[in-house]
């Protein structure tokens, strides 16, 4: 049985560090993210969870673990900025207002799926253009949905949430945990 992280994100990598898990292999899947016409934020982040999972090379006896985040304004999916006039727009978009974070992280293990949606609220300050032009200046907006991680110089930009911290970077561990413990992983066992 081998651990597989279905994905190039290195603060998922991160996070699982923190509660002592670390990947046999990293394999980022390669499957079109666009949204389908009309999908909802919630369904959409879980179909990809799920067709990452499927998409990602493993043994029968493999657990592999897959996450999509979106941030999401009403109904509107914000995915990652192409450049940094769409990561202006979204941040703009955001500023001064409420939106929710949505992760869904799903674990296979053969044939089952054991997966978990996790929907947290974030509140963005209203952000001044001199702010604005100094967050762009820093690229960190590049690979993140909305535009910005909290975990960054956006975190300036937080001042409130709620629900999961490490949900709203990428991954909510206590979910996680109990997902692998579900498929098996030996989370927690002596080494």
């Amino acid at each position: 049985m081998a651990f597989i992280l279905g994905s190039g994100s290195p603060r998922r990598l991160e996070l699982l560090g923190q509660i002592g898990v670390v990947p046999d292999a990293v394999r980022p899947p390669d499957i079109d993210e666009d949204p389908l016409k009309a999908e909802q934020p919630r369904p959409y982040c879980n179909r990809i969870t799920r067709e990452k999972l499927g998409a990602v090379e493993a043994e029968h006896d493999d657990i592999v673990l897959c996450a999509d985040t979106t941030v999401a304004v009403g109904r509107r999916i914000l995915g990652k900025p192409a450049d940094a006039d769409e990561a202006a727009a979204f941040i703009k978009l955001l500023s001064g207002r409420r939106h929710r974070v949505i992760t869904s992280v799903g674990v296979k293990r053969g044939d089952k799926i054991w997966q978990r949606d996790v929907v947290s609220t974030v509140k963005m300050k209203p952000v001044s253009k001199p702010e604005l032009d100094a967050y762009l200046a820093t690229g960190d907006w590049k690979g993140k949905a909305g535009g910005y991680g909290i975990q960054g110089p956006a975190g300036a930009l937080i001042p409130w949430i709620s629900g999961s911290f490490t949900g709203i970077v990428g991954l909510p561990l206590s979910e996680t945990a109990g997902l692998l413990k579900g498929a098996g992983y030996p989370l927690y066992a002596a080494k």
